[in-house]
């Protein structure tokens, strides 16, 4: 197929002034544009439902960019159209790098990629709200606004996550949510205001029963700048089961008025071996599909943790067993040629109220760190990549300095004082925990956060 770029000339209004800004946009007629209609993804007017992957060759313990090496990604993308993959999701990358021919060879197959914005030395810290709040400056949104600058330009980039399991069943981690919303609502406003096209920009959480739902409705109210554009969560509760005994039937239940897409950033059981992954099915049926978008198996190559489908020695991949039962599975379940019973006209979710479980008192944000504003205007710049002893951006600039005011409030109405204005009680200072992964290898992190 033939693949193009395109030179793009778009008037920006900003403050006032005029200026002229060119846009490349890489295009390919097998990934068209996929933007959010309803509770639902679409592209060319046709839903779209996520089939795919996890990728991140080398995991935690060697962090590399399979989109910046040619040969790795191509030897890849072989495996993932014997799959019948439409989407993979890496959650570490170069941005300083090129991607062009991978994405231009994942395009060629049909296949889209949904990106995490954090890197190990640029993400906010969880430590404690000391960490967290000074974390959260302007030298880690460069980064996170330079890799959206990367991956802006090519259709095949479906959605961006900005950040991983942040929330689990600690009520501690609950001080993280506002900081969660306000790197949300940050990166929709650097795409707006860079006249970027509206890629979706939201959230990937733990599935854990003491808060799961208060995080997808506290991301999905308030202003609508700052409300996610999706909720995703990464669920390991059917083990060889099914639709009933998982549980999954009352997760349909529970979401389905949610207003935005709602799929799986991670599945596969992780307590049985082999997985038989019967959910497949179920999955992509009108049991599922009102309320769910898919899913995306977790993963492609055998780490530590002991996950693969596919095992990668050398330049050499060799096939495990479950990649014959997830290739089956997916055989056997072709994607719905409907649009899957979904609703066009959700309305935004209403706020979780205060407790044991949920230390949030409303949609309070902090405000976006006064350093940040000039990327609005003049772009990110170049990336910093992964770099080997980067110190980062955790101990860097200078965090936020207050909190909007309304709780309605999207970005501009703020009171700079030292109340809190959505987390803890009245005098509770204005930090909160916050974790973003940092590796692929989430059922570590998951452990990490839990003592």
């Amino acid at each position: 197929m033939k693949y193009q770029a395109i030179g793009a000339i778009f008037l920006l209004v900003s403050r006032g002034t005029y200026a002229f800004q060119k846009r490349d946009v890489v295009s390919n007629p097998k990934t068209p544009p996929v933007s959010v209609k309803g509770n639902a993804f679409f592209a060319n007017n046709k839903r779209f439902y996520i089939r795919g992957v996890d990728y991140q060759p080398g995991g935690s313990s060697k962090v590399i960019d399979p989109l910046a090496n040619p040969t790795i990604c191509k030897r890849d993308i072989e495996k993932f159209k014997a799959l019948g993959l439409n989407t993979i999701r890496i959650y570490s990358v170069d941005n300083s790098a090129n991607h062009d021919e991978c994405m231009k060879s994942l395009a060629d197959a049909g296949i889209y990629l949904a990106l995490d914005t954090n890197s190990p030395a640029y993400s906010i810290n969880r430590k404690d709200e000391v960490s967290a709040h000074a974390s959260y400056n302007e030298v880690y949104l460069q980064n996170v606004f330079a890799t959206i600058d990367a991956f802006q330009k090519y259709d095949n980039t479906l959605l961006f996550y900005s950040a991983n399991e942040v929330i689990n069943e600690q009520p501690v981690t609950t001080y993280g949510a506002p900081y969660v919303k306000a790197v949300i609502r940050d990166m929709k406003n650097y795409i707006k205001a860079r006249n970027y096209r509206k890629i979706p920009v939201g959230y990937s959480a733990t599935d854990v029963t003491e808060n799961r739902y208060e995080t997808a409705t506290y991301l999905n109210c308030g202003g609508s700048q700052a409300r996610t554009d999706f909720f995703a969560f990464n669920d390991y509760s059917w083990c060889n089961s099914d639709f009933k005994t998982s549980g999954w039937d009352q997760k349909v239940e529970q979401y389905k008025d949610y207003s935005v897409p709602f799929f799986m950033s991670e599945y596969g059981c992780d307590k049985i071996r082999p997985r038989a992954f019967t959910e497949v099915e179920a999955l992509y049926s009108r049991l599922m599909t009102p309320v769910y978008s898919g899913g995306l198996v977790y993963e492609y190559t055998q780490e530590p943790n002991g996950f693969g489908l596919v095992e990668i020695e050398g330049d050499q991949v060799r096939e495990l067993k479950e990649f014959q039962i997830v290739q089956a599975a997916f055989k056997k379940t072709p994607l719905p040629a409907d649009d899957g019973g979904y609703n066009p006209n959700g309305s935004p979710s209403k706020c979780p109220t205060k407790s044991a479980n949920w230390l949030v008192r409303n949609s309070s944000t902090p405000l976006m760190p006064a350093g940040a504003q000039k990327y609005m205007q003049n772009g990110a710049g170049p990336g910093v990549g992964l770099r080997t002893g980067d110190k980062g951006s955790q101990w860097a600039g200078t965090p936020s300095t207050g909190w909007t005011e309304d709780k309605d409030a999207d970005v501009d109405v703020v009171k700079n004082n030292t109340t809190a204005k959505s987390i803890g009680n009245v005098n509770f200072p204005r930090f909160g925990f916050l974790a973003v992964t940092i590796c692929p290898n989430t059922r570590v992190l998951t452990s990490f956060l839990s003592t």
